[in-house]
């Protein structure tokens, strides 16, 4: 567990393409399988446990490594601290907590290339604020959202609306988007070609094997997430709740022109009930999700 001496391991010579294919031959697991593994390494330091738990997520790791390719930093380094973020994980799991490693393994491998890319980026030596950061890690979602595919600079409503979105000042989104604009890797690019014709990135988003792993991923995490949101809920006010409900768990958002109306208070106001909201609701669910086991304290 303290080195990758029997992982496979992405490198520039090797190519992720050949990588990629190596990660997809370790067979997934059934939860029972997973269970009796995870014993054999909590119970009794079991290597070999060990080893088959993280190779079997390597494809879980990869995935989540590809979403963070527009931050301009070379693709194997972020999929391996996705892989050292795994390794973390797998030491510390529990499997009497009866969630399955994937649900847990998706934070810290998150949370390990999230803070590979802080270190990497001069931008954040310059301003860690939470605000930055979180501008930082979702800008490109934010721009996703409302269509904005085209790099270089903003319209100006496009500019407002993430803004408000993400609680930061119109200035802070230009700024940050010029930064980051350029760096996007195509879908369409090629990743590598070993002999037998190249493959692009989204040749592997499509892996027909990979159900298996995303199916129980995203079910567990979602219903994971969907069940500590409900239970922090309970720390927000009436008004609270239904701003925040309105603003970001809806598919089309309330304006807060709209709200503004409804509750006879200033559009910024409205704004800063939605962050605070949003922010309280946050920590409540961080948490809750230490105190049940799903993250590290």
């Amino acid at each position: 567990m303290s080195s990758y001496a029997n992982l496979p391991a992405p490198s520039p010579e090797q190519g992720l393409n050949r990588y990629l294919q190596e990660i997809r031959k370790f067979p997934l697991l059934e939860p029972e399988q997973e269970y009796m593994l995870a014993k054999r390494w909590a119970e009794d330091q079991d290597t070999e446990a060990a080893h088959q738990l993280v190779t079997s997520h390597l494809r879980l790791a990869a995935k989540i490594a590809m979403g963070y390719r527009g931050y301009g930093l070379p693709q194997a380094e972020v999929i391996s601290e996705a892989n050292v973020g795994l390794m973390q994980a797998v030491k510390r799991f529990d499997p009497e907590k009866g969630f399955r490693l994937a649900t847990y393994a998706m934070w810290w491998i998150r949370a390990a290339i999230q803070e590979y890319i802080l270190r990497s980026w001069s931008l954040v030596k310059l301003g860690t604020t939470s605000a930055q950061k979180k501008l930082f890690f979702n800008l490109r979602k934010a721009k996703a959202r409302i269509g904005v595919l085209e790099e270089g600079d903003l319209r100006p409503e496009n500019v407002a609306k993430i803004a408000t979105d993400l609680g930061v000042t119109e200035d802070e989104v230009i700024s940050m988007n010029r930064r980051l604009s350029g760096g996007d890797a195509s879908l369409n690019a090629v990743i590598g070609s070993d002999g037998e014709g190249a493959t692009q990135w989204q040749d592997w988003l499509e892996d027909e094997d990979a159900n298996q792993a995303e199916d129980y991923a995203e079910r567990d995490e979602y219903q994971s997430r969907m069940a500590l949101m409900q239970q922090a809920m309970e720390v927000l006010n009436e008004r609270e709740r239904e701003i925040l409900a309105q603003r970001r768990l809806q598919d089309v958002p309330v304006t807060l022109e709209e709200l503004s109306g409804k509750y006879n208070v200033s559009r910024e106001r409205v704004r800063q009930i939605e962050v605070r909201a949003f922010e309280k609701l946050q920590k409540k669910m961080r948490e809750l999700a230490v105190e049940g086991g799903i993250i590290p304290a």
